[in-house]
């Protein structure tokens, strides 16, 4: 199914309907007033209002619906109210579809060390010059309602999994009172968007049942299952996928943060994730790495200083049907500006073609031998 066969049915709003399913897998469709959202989906993230090297055209060009920004380091510079004064964050950008913005719980944890969190938020000390600043669940869905943003995410409290169980609950716990202030919040502010709730409870199935159970309580348009991806490697997090999306509402979409990997990607989808978002694509794109149905290729290694394949044999982004990994390896080599760009659009488009062969293979009910075959490929030594 592609985006021209979705109904939009005029809802301006929010509306996830579900196209088809194999096994724990769905694809479908989220209709919002800036444009339909095919999923399993991929948002490509862009932290401070650019998708770093790529110009907003380029993205969409991939086949991207959706990406992300964030809220802490928006808050930070720009500033949300000067971004809002400006006409929002989907004009300051040049981006005209949908955005979904982190709520900065993500920042409790990678900031721990600047921050201190009580009942009523988290006070962080600014990465950039050490200012003060309270980021409670209100003040954090009023400035992703000052930005704009599409899908807005629930404040709350992310820990690392290997965490003591008690303070695993604690912030499970906290995380769901921050969820009701969080809706409450959004609902006062009469935002027109779609608010999402999140999960927590660590790679514990009874938490995360009781997670689960006070989100659905609350009632979101979406949820999602945080606080994985965070170092307990791709085993653990597919055994807490394996029980954590059937614990939210089978009508909703489910979104997996900060995931991930191609591989990781595949076997979430697998277990019935719809929604993904990571830097890897763009990171990588940066230093030098192509993702390939392969595995992952370093441009920088010497071997392809003479090599005049593309970047990946058969994909038909512009950087691979114009350039040669020669000269793709002696851009990275340089440190050139072109290098990064070519290496992030052929990145982008990987991961958003990665998606439309899931979304296939699940409308064709053959998910089960895709997934086998991708992995299989994608793992296999480099010969």
């Amino acid at each position: 199914m592609d985006r021209q066969g979705v109904k939009r049915r005029g809802v301006t709003r929010f509306d996830f309907s579900i196209l088809a399913r194999d096994g724990a897998a769905r694809t479908g469709a989220i209709a919002m007033a800036r444009g339909v959202i095919l999923t399993p989906a991929f948002m490509p993230v862009g932290t401070a209002a650019t998708v770093k090297a790529m110009r907003p055209e380029e993205v969409r060009a991939s086949g991207a619906d959706i990406i992300l920004g964030n809220t802490y380091h928006l808050m930070l510079r720009p500033g949300a109210e000067r971004i809002a004064k400006i006409g929002g964050l989907h004009k300051f950008m040049g981006w005209e579809r949908p955005i979904l913005t982190d709520s900065g719980g993500y920042q409790v944890m990678s900031l721990s060390e600047r921050t201190k969190v009580t009942e009523d938020g988290v006070t962080f000390a600014s990465h950039l010059d050490g200012s003060r600043h309270l980021l409670s669940p209100e003040r954090s869905i009023e400035i992703q309602t000052l930005l704009g943003a599409d899908i807005v995410m629930a404040f709350d409290q992310l820990v690392k999994t290997d965490d003591a169980p008690d303070k695993q609950r604690e912030a499970m716990e906290r995380s769901m009172r921050w969820a009701r202030r969080s809706r409450d919040a959004f609902d006062r502010l009469g935002n027109d968007g779609a608010l999402f709730g999140i999960q927590q409870g660590g790679l514990d199935e009874a938490m995360r049942g009781e997670s689960a159970a006070a989100l659905r309580a609350i009632g979101f348009d979406g949820y999602a299952v945080g606080g994985l991806a965070v170092g307990e490697g791709q085993e653990a997090m597919f055994a807490a996928l394996d029980f954590a999306p059937g614990q939210l509402p089978d009508d909703r979409p489910r979104y997996l943060m900060g995931v991930g990997k191609p591989d990781d990607i595949v076997g979430a989808v697998v277990r019935g994730i719809d929604m993904f978002d990571c830097v890897l694509p763009t990171r990588s794109g940066r230093t030098g790495q192509a993702f390939t149905l392969d595995g992952p290729l370093n441009l920088r290694n010497a071997r392809f200083a003479e090599d005049r394949e593309p970047i990946e044999p058969g994909c038909p982004c512009p950087a691979c049907t114009t350039f040669e990994r020669a000269y793709v390896h002696h851009l990275v080599k340089l440190g050139e500006i072109l290098g990064a760009m070519l290496m992030t659009q052929h990145n982008l488009w990987f991961y958003q073609r990665l998606m439309q062969a899931l979304r296939d293979a699940i409308a064709d009910q053959r998910l089960s031998a895709f997934a086998a075959t991708f992995v299989d490929r994608y793992r296999a030594p480099a010969s």
